[in-house]
């Protein structure tokens, strides 16, 4: 079964750092457009980074910019660091793959796959 595996969240204070894992299993993610999202506390999901397979260009999302690094780890894991975290980066983290996420890594129900997301709490 194709699916994700997410891992590296939890609670951590303004100023603090925390690095996301996204494992790939039953497929490869090498030809596929890979992001994450976010979802905080009665906010919509939305897009932080995204990376297209064919150009490898990464967007990011404005309020994340020189903070938040996406890499392609190998052929089947991505990962997100997270540094100089911000109360406001409080959310659920999902992690996720599609044929096309677009230029501006847009949040849309149809997206092929999603990982359970992780908890990434910011808080003094």
């Amino acid at each position: 079964q194709l699916h994700f595996v997410e891992s590296g969240g939890g609670l951590v204070q303004p100023g603090e750092s925390l690095r996301l894992s996204c494992e790939a299993v039953g497929f490869t993610l090498t030809y596929y457009d890979i992001g994450w999202f976010r979802q905080a506390p009665g906010k919509e999901r939305e897009g932080v980074s995204c990376e297209g397979a064919a150009d490898r260009r990464t967007y990011y999302a404005d309020s994340v910019k020189g903070r938040f690094t996406m890499t392609r780890v190998n052929g089947n894991t991505l990962s997100l660091e997270m540094n100089n975290l911000k109360s406001e980066d409080t959310g659920v983290y999902y992690c996720a793959a599609d044929t096309s996420l677009g230029d501006y890594c847009e949040y849309y129900p149809g997206i092929d796959y999603w990982g359970k997301g992780t908890l990434v709490n910011v808080s003094s």
